[in-house]
């Protein structure tokens, strides 16, 4: 009886921790969130081998200190194992969006959902890394002033605390995972101000030393506009924590600097020959919009309009005659209804009569903004336009053709 007593009461807690791990929800396409705190900072060791030398930083300013000491066992927590702490960042973001209450540092996930956002892949070896990355995180310990409260000049801890892997004995089917997060890290990404957006191509990085220069450029550049941030490379080197020497470390950035193909940001380098190279950070989109606002500074605003009028009378004759032999009749290409996607043609064909028509600046700027139209088509149905409405007619015909053709995609952009 008693042996029959013991039986029930383990079914009762596994059937519990089953079910405790089972009902969570779907975490596994989470938005990416990173804590801004450890982004700029050397928190982690930028190599696969083991480190077992401490990370001891200071500010030129001596304002803010950072001790990273590893675990002769483990060695130091990397790059690659704080894919795991955005992860959990991010879990608890999206708990806060989902308007979950009571938060707490113990998080319960499945460890399927967490490898596969990050891009570790779910097999065996996998999970084997997940395990040993936890290790390291929770072995590893950092002493630093970074929100130092004002009774205290540091705190001292691991990243995590805690963790337990649940594995069904019967099947080794996995059950879920609990960690513990340390009370330094939960508290600063409790604070809405402390987490920004990343990438989800950030965890394709394989580089350690581009996804920390990934990290830092997000935190530096992102609030900047296209101005971006520029920062020198031996201060880099010293904000890295990098075991590598200053020329090897130079070169690598180098290196980063010439492929540029960081998600959302773009390097460029400042100087690289002389003594003090420096590295210029600006977030893509910023460089993007600055482009569109160039671009479209050299075209008509409605204001102007009224002062592209000529007299109809004057200017109607001139249109039409200029336009009639450049025109597609039906004999010399196929046309198709306004609305529907274009014929499949070559490049060069789709350029004859418009290309010739309008300015090349502003004929350019059409393709790139409104891929996929008959320009040809649309420009015979400009000048029919015109010819019904004299009153109509432009000073400047390429720039009022350019609002034309603007006007056509946005009615009718979504039957391409």
């Amino acid at each position: 009886m008693e042996i029959e007593g013991e039986l029930k009461t383990a079914l009762k807690e596994r059937k519990v921790q089953f079910e405790m791990f089972f009902t969570l929800p779907d975490f596994s396409d989470i938005s990416l969130r990173d804590y801004q705190e450890t982004m700029q900072r050397p928190f982690f060791s930028l190599s696969k081998r083991k480190r077992i030398k401490p990370i001891d930083y200071t500010s030129p300013d001596k304002s803010v200190s950072v001790h990273v000491s590893p675990n002769p066992a483990y060695g130091m927590a990397t790059i690659w194992d704080a894919d795991i702490m955005i992860y959990l960042a991010s879990h608890l973001n999206e708990l806060r969006e989902r308007g979950a209450n009571d938060l707490s540092p113990v998080i319960r996930l499945q460890p399927g959902d967490l490898l596969k956002r990050i891009c570790w892949g779910t097999s065996g070896r996998a999970y084997e890394r997940l395990v040993n990355a936890l290790d390291r995180l929770q072995a590893t310990t950092i002493k630093t002033n970074i929100r130092a409260s004002a009774k205290s000049r540091e705190t001292t801890f691991s990243w995590i605390d805690s963790y337990t892997h649940l594995v069904d004995e019967r099947t080794q089917r996995s059950l879920g995972m609990e960690i513990t997060l340390s009370k330094w890290f939960f508290d600063g990404v409790m604070d809405k101000r402390n987490v920004l957006s990343i990438s989800p191509l950030y965890f394709e990085i394989t580089s350690g030393l581009g996804k920390w220069l990934y990290r830092a450029s997000r935190k530096h550049a992102g609030g900047n506009g296209a101005e971006g941030f520029t920062i020198g490379f031996e201060t880099l080197h010293q904000k890295s924590g990098s075991e590598s020497l200053y020329p090897v470390f130079k070169r690598k950035l180098l290196d980063l600097a010439r492929v540029n193909d960081l998600p959302d940001i773009s390097l460029e380098v400042i100087d690289g020959d002389g003594p003090r190279p420096k590295m210029k950070m600006v977030m893509r989109r910023h460089l993007s919009e600055r482009a569109r606002t160039r671009r479209q500074a050299a075209l008509p605003s409605p204001a102007q309009h009224d002062q592209d009028m000529v007299d109809p009378r004057l200017a109607l004759g001139m249109i039409s005659s200029l336009s009639k032999g450049m025109r597609v009749s039906t004999d010399d290409a196929p046309r198709r209804v306004i609305g529907t996607p274009p014929a499949r043609r070559s490049d060069a064909a789709a350029r004859t009569i418009s290309s010739r028509m309008i300015d090349a600046e502003i004929y350019s700027a059409i393709r790139a903004d409104f891929p996929g139209w008959d320009y040809n088509e649309l420009l015979r149905r400009f000048d029919a336009f015109l010819g019904a409405n004299p009153s109509e007619l432009p000073r400047n015909y390429s720039k009022r053709f350019y609002g034309f053709v603007k006007e056509h995609h946005r009615r009718n952009k979504y039957r391409l």
